[in-house]
């Protein structure tokens, strides 16, 4: 992150403020267009082996692919994304913010050339996606009501999201695969220090709890214990214990067989430290 802040200090003023909203009216704009003209989501779609072949805006109108095609499910879409983008931010700041998006952009540009014959449908939504996963990560209780009906704590559709994610990267097609790995990038380079440090603290955490578990056990421990029947001083605090100087080691008994025993011969587990 030193790098990040470096890069701030001198490029900040090139940064683009309320970026989810410039991009949320590019898709719109694509979205209403597309009504009139279907072939333009074809032609402005990520296509490697077109970008290859001079159609290098490609590069920019991928951003502006609308990932829905229902209009319902493309305003919750975009209402969700305007939604955690702004926060993220307000949060951020706008450059911090700016990268966050470029990285994971370049990412999904660089890993489609490795199946440069295959177009990435939707390249935006994984752009979006990763915004979804970073809102989560920092706001995990936030409330989203599905619908604007049912409510359900964000982290929970993280949690699938991730899964869904792994599901993909076993089954999916190479395009698939490559492209939930670019779009995960930008997360772990801002998040993947904070995840390490929870993980130690976390372990940390239970090794001391496991310490004082085990303290707990010990001092629970009866400091009498009869050698006959096995009571104790924590199942009878007032009984008199005794010990036996005939008994060979630390022998206790209760009252009742102080002298009703067999003496021990060989010394037993000790029963008074």
């Amino acid at each position: 992150m030193n790098l990040l802040r470096k890069l701030e200090r001198k490029l900040a003023p090139f940064a683009i403020p309320n970026l989810t909203l410039v991009l949320i009216a590019g898709q719109v704009g694509m979205y209403i267009l597309a009504q009139v003209r279907p072939d333009i989501l074809e032609a402005a779609g990520l296509l490697p082996r077109a970008i290859l072949a001079g159609e290098v805006w490609r590069i920019v109108t991928s951003l502006f692919t609308p990932p829905m095609t229902n209009p319902l499910f493309a305003f919750f879409f975009w209402y969700l994304f305007w939604l955690m983008g702004t926060s993220l931010e307000a949060y951020w700041g706008t450059f911090r913010y700016n990268m966050y998006l470029l990285i994971c952009h370049v990412a999904i540009i660089g890993f489609s050339f490795i199946t440069p014959d295959q177009a990435v449908t939707f390249a935006s939504g994984f752009l979006q996606t990763s915004v979804f996963l970073a809102f989560a990560y920092l706001n995990p209780e936030f409330l989203i009501y599905i619908f604007f009906i049912l409510p359900i704590p964000i982290k929970w559709l993280a949690l699938v999201t991730w899964l869904g994610y792994a599901y993909t990267l076993v089954t999916g097609p190479w395009v698939a695969r490559l492209m939930v790995i670019a779009s995960v990038c930008n997360f772990l380079l801002f998040f993947a220090r904070d995840i390490i440090e929870r993980i130690k603290t976390a372990r940390r955490r239970m090794a001391f709890q496991a310490k004082q578990f085990a303290a707990e056990r010990a001092r629970d421990e009866p400091f009498h214990r009869c050698l006959v029947c096995g009571i104790t001083d924590h199942t009878h605090p007032k009984m008199d214990f005794r010990y036996c100087p005939q008994c060979k080691g630390t022998c206790g008994y209760c009252t009742e067989h102080i002298f009703k025993h067999e003496h021990v011969v060989e010394s037993p587990v000790a029963t008074k430290p």
